[in-house]
């Protein structure tokens, strides 16, 4: 018995669930929705569903993951309920997970295997490389503490409800047998600086580097600024297929290959995808979401709807500002986004030379590096940023990606996609138009340190700016996690203090991406987990169709040009 049977659902007709924006958490909450028999609709402003999590054609025959590059924390569990595998879903481990040449020419690899990791570390020192064993086992049992979290909605913290205390004991069972020690280390972890947790640890510059490398990826704050240590734990999470802590992959196809696995999910279950369909309003009646409206003016109804959309794009601009309550609104204004990073896409003539590369790497060993020299020249690079310059020295992550993949280029054709590290959103002087350039040819000069046949090879280049993020993508601000990853933005205080279980004031409008808990990054949780608590209201009757239901969803929608006018 399913939950719902209007699967046929006309031009005029009601569908249960509406998802606003296709990407791949959006993607996500359709599919679960859609198993479970509800009549959903998925609506993409873009010509391609994926959101940030695409494979898309910058030259003839040339496919780059455009934005998301590499599938870290794509959760187990989706990839197994939703069967993406069936669906044409492929990953192979990156290996090295990481790679850092320093401007010496010496290269450090962090390998997927324990002991040949572990033989790499001791060749820059021993008692780090015996450390390491130490804190990873220390680091590893941690994120374990933590993963329960990441696959449920964060606890109602109000000790003056009977809910709020049934949580309160949900949280303390999760963390049953933890030492005060333990306690101590996670609390650290939380609010401290990775710069001084990896200080006290490690004595080799080289190896703190290479860890700093994979733990504050479009963060605000260098390694040294309180709460980037958390960084550390959140990568431990298991991913992958076969639930491995730490995973990284590439992803055969581009990141494009996720979303093209999801979006077919979601259709053999019975969703409905619309591509070049952007939703201009979510329409409420009464305080319930009751559909959307569509730039060119189409109606659309719905019992509910699942907002991909990031929040402040989500409450400031979708949803009219008299239906939601002031002191919401006063919190979501002050979520801090303004992202920091940007994205830089090559096709080259030649596969880069990476200077220290041993001439006996495999082609996957020669994939992904790393350019930022220390922990020292990070935190200077951030401090340049966040007074709204681009730093003349940038911290640069290179991925030769058609190496992992040689299907994204033809023969002679190679790809190289580079994330760009402590750019700003705001420019203290200037715009992005006229800065775009400029910041290409940074990262180009960059790379050049340590590949330098990578100039004369460009065939062409596409450059992503933080501005750019935003316009084409639709991140508020050019924010990758729709929302910073800081502690008070994080758990049960994400989106904003109240609302964190992916409902919103408004009555059947959840939220459903990167801007509610568990936060960014590919792994399509917040849509897994605001799927099941859309379909835990759904069971409960809160949208059986009452005479004053009916009415609200069968009305003509009102949109703000029409109240305008009235």
């Amino acid at each position: 018995m399913t939950l719902s049977q209007n699967h046929k659902t006309g031009v005029n007709s009601v569908y249960d669930a509406i998802v606003v924006g296709g990407g791949h958490n959006g993607l996500t909450a359709a599919a679960y929705l859609a198993r479970a028999g509800l009549s959903t609709l998925v609506l993409e402003r873009r010509h391609i569903v994926g959101g940030c999590c695409t494979t898309e054609e910058i030259a003839p025959r040339c496919r780059v993951s455009t934005t998301s590059y590499i599938a870290s924390m794509l959760r187990p569990e989706v990839i197994s309920e939703l069967r993406l595998a069936d669906h044409g879903l492929r990953m192979i481990p990156c290996d090295p997970a990481i790679q850092v040449p320093f401007p010496d020419g010496q290269v450090v690899s962090w390998w997927v295997d324990r002991e040949r990791a572990i033989a790499e570390f001791a060749k820059l020192s021993e008692r780090d490389a015996s450390r390491f064993v130490e804190v990873d086992g220390q680091l590893k049992k941690l994120a374990r503490y933590l993963q329960p979290f990441f696959m449920e909605p964060p606890p109602e913290i109000d000790a003056s409800s009977v809910g709020g205390w049934s949580d309160l004991l949900r949280i303390g069972r999760r963390f049953r047998g933890i030492s005060s020690t333990e306690i101590a280390q996670l609390v650290s972890f939380l609010t401290g600086s990775l710069g001084e947790f990896l200080d006290h640890n490690y004595e080799s510059e080289k190896l703190k580097t290479l860890f700093l490398a994979n733990n504050v990826y479009g963060k605000h704050g260098g390694p040294y600024q309180p709460g980037t240590a958390i960084g550390l734990l959140f990568h431990l999470l298991s991913g992958g297929e076969h639930e491995l802590q730490g995973f990284s992959g590439h992803v055969m196809g581009g990141m494009g290959a996720i979303t093209q696995a999801l979006a077919a999910a979601a259709k053999k279950s019975g969703a409905e995808i619309r591509t070049s369909a952007a939703v201009g309003q979510i329409a409420v009646r009464d305080g319930c979401a009751c559909g959307v409206v569509l730039h060119d003016g189409s109606e659309i109804r719905a019992r509910m709807v699942l907002s991909n959309a990031d929040p402040k794009r989500t409450f400031l601009k979708l949803v009219p500002a008299r239906e939601l309550p002031e002191d919401f609104l006063f919190s979501v204004r002050a979520i801090k986004m303004n992202g920091p990073c940007a994205k830089v896409n090559f096709v080259l003539a030649e596969e880069p030379r990476f200077t220290g590369t041993s001439p006996n790497a495999t082609a996957l060993e020669r994939t992904f590096y790393t350019l930022v020299p220390s922990l020292e020249f990070a935190e200077r690079c951030y401090d340049i940023a966040k007074f709204g310059e681009i730093p003349e020295e940038l911290w640069v992550d290179c991925v030769v990606s058609s190496n992992a993949d040689s299907s994204l280029a033809p023969a002679g054709r190679h790809i190289l996609t580079c994330f760009v590290q402590y750019v700003p959103y705001k420019l203290q002087e200037g715009s992005w138009e006229d800065k775009r350039e400029l910041l290409g040819d940074r990262v180009v000069k960059k790379i050049a340190e340590y590949a330098p046949n990578v100039p004369g090879a460009i065939v062409s280049r596409q450059v992503l700016t933080p501005l750019d993020l935003e316009r084409t993508y639709g991140l508020t601000e050019g924010n990758i996690f729709h929302g910073d990853l800081r502690l008070e933005q994080l758990f049960f205080m994400r989106p904003v203090p109240g609302w964190s279980q992916y409902r919103t004031p408004i009555h059947g409008l959840y939220l459903c991406g990167a801007g509610a808990h568990p936060g960014g990054g590919v792994t399509g949780a917040p849509g897994r987990n605001a799927a099941h608590q859309a379909l835990r209201d759904w069971k409960k009757g809160r949208f059986k169709e009452s005479a004053s239901i009916r009415s609200r969803i069968s009305a003509p929608i009102q949109t703000l040009a029409s109240q305008e006018r009235a």
